[in-house]
């Protein structure tokens, strides 16, 4: 059985992939990092539909990929304390500062 192609919407979210033959239900980490990153209202409406809200807070807890300032705005959403979130422990930050030092 095919899989349904992702909803247009998203395409903002993958600029840098084959959208039209992306599977999104083989990569839902990568889905919900893109989405919480860069999703607009209709995107993050569609994820809450598409996921659970365990793997979404999975994700978020447990990701590199997602900016300070984002994970702070999920933290709130999804009511989780900020020491959960890998990307805003201090460890964490002091190594991308490295790499990107702004």
């Amino acid at each position: 059985m095919k899989n349904p192609p992702p909803p247009d919407f998203l395409k903002p979210c993958f600029w840098d992939i084959q959208f039209e033959t992306f599977n999104y239900q083989d990569r839902p980490r990568f889905v919900i990092e893109r989405v919480l990153e860069y999703g607009g209202c209709e995107a993050v409406r569609w994820m809450l539909r598409a996921f659970s809200r365990s793997q979404i807070i999975n994700v978020l807890v447990g990701s590199k990929n997602i900016s300070p300032k984002s994970a702070h705005f999920w933290s709130s959403f999804f009511d989780i304390e900020k020491e959960q979130i890998r990307c805003l422990k201090k460890s964490f930050r002091e190594k991308r500062k490295q790499f990107w030092p702004y």
